[in-house]
């Protein structure tokens, strides 16, 4: 990139960053300091406010970097992600984001523990939590420090490092010093900013092919050295039956995790009622379905002007097709316009990360500090305040994320929220749909559908070709791939389900009957909600 690119992006990196900064600061000014304010943002935002802070939180690094490059590397193949995460939506609206609201005051354990013994169920519950948070957060780490090594020519591997601890650091102050109220007005602005860029592109890529969607498409299968295949299923997932199985564990993990993602749950705790937080999900399913349909059109787009070997030549995985597209979209390297554009695509997507990573550090932090520091402080002891320790998890999330983004940072981030949704799907799916809808649930149930779906998801990511045994895995000159597949969605799931059901009918606890009766007209009615 030329030095004209690199100062007018750092110059947008540093706006927003100074902008989110002096949000920050305003909301650390007039914050009363409750665990309500910092969690929740004292519950005052409106469903389209909320819906708009749903949508930046999950419309992440992995959506406009990874999925775009994905579909510009494998076509139809790359598509069915935004297929599985336009989709999960459905699940958070019919089964979860009422309920959930309803049952709970902050985190996922608080609508198990309703009806269970506290301590063994937020132990498991914010320990998976946390988990699932540091996967996700590894992916945004990923996809900041590929696009400033795009910034900087993709040749500094000590740029790419001090982006991720830079990113880490910011997220961290975010979290600290602002809480939910500043980090949800972060992700506002982000949503506004992204849907925007997002949209000038497509248009440009529309216009670029004269409205002929037709030759977008056949040109992106020309270009692609696949013909007709790059239109087609397959390329990436029809190889073989272990790649056929991959693909539907895939698919698994995409549709069933949003609906155990801490960050996204976290989120319908910031409205005031339940109807609310179901308007909420509407108006999140609205923005983020136009925007997945707009990634289509860039990933394609992307596949015909440049083609593949450009996308792969900047960035093995394809992290980076979308600030090349706009590139060239603008008019090429050197011109004016082609400079502009790139530099407000590389800004808007490193805003993407910065917001997405203080949602994730926020519900990590969260769940250490109401979850796990509540269960395990010792009794008798001085109590420290549940806030002052989240701050702390914060800094402690922030770095174990720096350190696992720098070591796999040549996957693909889209890929790595695969895992990430997998483990969710797995491990915090399973106990809270089956404390919402079954009655003999109990405590020995919820503590073995966690760690049931949670372990062996962990142990077969651990054993897959994702970490050793394979040219692009994480250690490359290690083999202990036992495990086929790339995600372990199709085994982790419904283990989890199966581990859940297996402790509940080998305890001896009775379940309460009273308490599943108050949570279930709680859950339907809003009826003593917090």
């Amino acid at each position: 990139m030329t030095e004209e690119h690199q100062t007018l992006a750092l110059l947008l990196f540093s706006a927003f960053v100074a902008v989110t900064l002096g949000i920050t600061t305003w909301v650390s000014r007039n914050r009363r300091g409750s665990a309500e304010e910092f969690y929740a943002g004292g519950r005052l935002f409106s469903p389209m406010e909320n819906g708009f802070a749903i949508a930046g939180d999950y419309m992440s690094a992995a959506s406009f970097l990874g999925v775009t490059g994905l579909i510009a590397l494998f076509g139809y193949d790359g598509l069915l992600y935004v297929v599985g995460f336009l989709v999960a939506w459905l699940v958070v609206l019919f089964l979860v984001a009422e309920l959930v609201r309803n049952c709970g005051r902050f985190t996922l354990a608080d609508v198990v523990a309703a009806r269970m013994r506290e301590r063994p169920v937020r132990i498991a519950a914010g320990t998976s939590s946390v988990t699932v948070s540091v996967l996700y957060l590894v992916a945004q780490m990923v996809g900041a420090g590929s696009l400033v090594a795009l910034l900087l020519g993709g040749t500094s591997d000590a740029a790419r490092a001090w982006t991720v601890i830079g990113v880490g650091a910011l997220m961290v102050i975010y979290v600290s010093l602002g809480g939910m109220r500043a980090t949800t007005w972060i992700q506002i602005v982000k949503a506004v900013l992204l849907l925007g860029g997002t949209i000038a592109l497509t248009v440009l890529v529309v216009l670029r092919f004269h409205g002929d969607v037709d030759r977008l498409l056949l040109t992106a299968a020309e270009r692609s050295g696949h013909g007709e295949a790059f239109l087609a299923p397959g390329l990436k997932y029809g190889g073989d039956w272990t790649a056929r199985f991959d693909f539907i564990s895939l698919g698994l993990a995409l549709v069933l995790g949003t609906a155990g993602l801490p960050h996204i749950l976290s989120r319908f705790y910031t409205v005031p009622t339940a109807r609310a937080a179901r308007r909420s999900v509407v108006w999140a399913v609205g923005l983020i379905g136009g925007f997945y349909l707009m990634t289509i059109v860039l990933g394609f787009g992307a596949a015909a002007i440049l083609g593949p070997d450009a996308v792969r030549g900047s960035n093995a995985a394809g992290n980076t097709a979308v600030p090349l597209l706009a590139l060239d979209l603008g008019g090429g390297a050197g011109s004016t316009g082609g400079t502009v554009l790139f530099a407000i695509v590389a800004a808007v997507a490193f805003a993407t990360i910065l917001a997405v990573v203080a949602g994730i550090t926020l519900a990590s932090s969260a769940s250490v500090a109401h979850d796990l520091y509540a269960s395990l402080r010792r009794r008798g002891g001085k109590p420290r305040s549940e806030v002052a320790v989240a701050r702390v998890a914060a800094v402690g999330v922030g770095v174990v994320a720096i350190a696992l983004g720098l070591l796999a940072r040549d996957l693909n981030v889209a890929f790595l929220v695969g895992l990430a949704f997998a483990v969710a799907a797995s491990a915090n799916l399973p106990v809270l749909l089956y404390s919402l809808f079954w009655r003999g649930f109990t405590t020995r149930g919820a503590v073995w559908a966690v760690y049931g779906g949670l372990i062996p998801a962990v142990v077969l990511v651990v054993l897959s070709p994702v970490v050793s045994g394979s040219p692009d895995s994480l250690f490359p000159g290690v083999d202990l791939q036992y495990f086929p597949l790339q995600n372990p969605g199709l085994v982790s799931i419904p283990l989890g389900f199966l581990a859940g059901w297996l402790g509940t009918i080998t305890s001896t606890e009775v379940a309460d009957e009273a308490k599943h009766a108050e949570t279930e007209v709680r859950s339907l009615t809003g009826a003593g909600a917090a």
